[in-house]
């Protein structure tokens, strides 16, 4: 995603979050810019984040380029309509498990019907969007947190529930442990209008925890 598909300004983001929370500011200055991962296609992106749910990230991309193979088309992940016409035994070849066959059928039925549709997304609250995307079978509260910062490029999501960013405030903060999700949210109530951009750095802290 670069910084034109952002729906506010990163230099007003690390302004704010220096003067809020040095902890946070010096992580800016250590780390740099705001670098928010690529999006895609909103469809695109839930099917993605299924597949790679509690799995490591090779054991998922190599399911993910199984799961492509069986339609023969490259690099495009399925539509929802070759979705539903799969197979178990074509599923369970490309390593997809029962529960996530299931997850994926619920998505593009979804689609195919037009229970969810993105057309008016971006005109949504982030707690409608919320609402939206977990109606989905498997695309819970983490999900849709990950889609609200990354696919919309909403500023202000904390998503306690990722452990990353509690380990990261755990680093950062020098606590004796990773903070509840309750304590996660006071942690970064300060950085509120920007809490996406706190959370990033967060993760970022989380990544260069020397062992002892």
């Amino acid at each position: 995603m670069s910084t034109r598909r952002l729906r506010f300004s990163p230099a007003k983001a690390y302004r704010h979050l220096a003067a809020a929370d040095p902890v946070v500011g010096d992580l800016i200055e250590r780390h740099g810019p705001y670098r928010p991962r690529p999006s895609g296609q909103p469809y695109h992106s839930l099917l993605r984040a299924i597949l790679y749910q509690q799995l490591a990230g090779n054991a998922a991309a190599a399911i993910e380029r199984r799961l492509h193979a069986i339609y023969d088309t490259g690099e495009r992940p399925p539509t929802p309509t070759e979705l539903l016409a799969t197979t178990d035994e074509a599923f369970r070849g490309a390593g997809v498990s029962r529960q996530k066959a299931g997850y994926l059928r619920d998505l593009a039925q979804h689609m195919v019907d037009g229970s969810l549709d993105f057309t008016d997304i971006e005109g949504l609250t982030d707690d409608e969007v919320v609402t939206r995307l977990t109606a989905v079978k498997g695309v819970g509260e983490w999900t849709a947190h990950m889609f609200l910062m990354f696919q919309l490029g909403r500023p202000d999501v904390l998503p306690v529930g990722d452990l990353g960013v509690r380990k990261g405030m755990q680093v950062a903060y020098g606590l004796d442990e990773a903070p509840t999700p309750a304590r996660a949210l006071e942690i970064g109530g300060p950085w509120a209008p920007y809490r996406s951009v706190g959370s990033w750095y967060m993760w970022r802290a989380a990544e260069t925890v020397v062992p002892d």
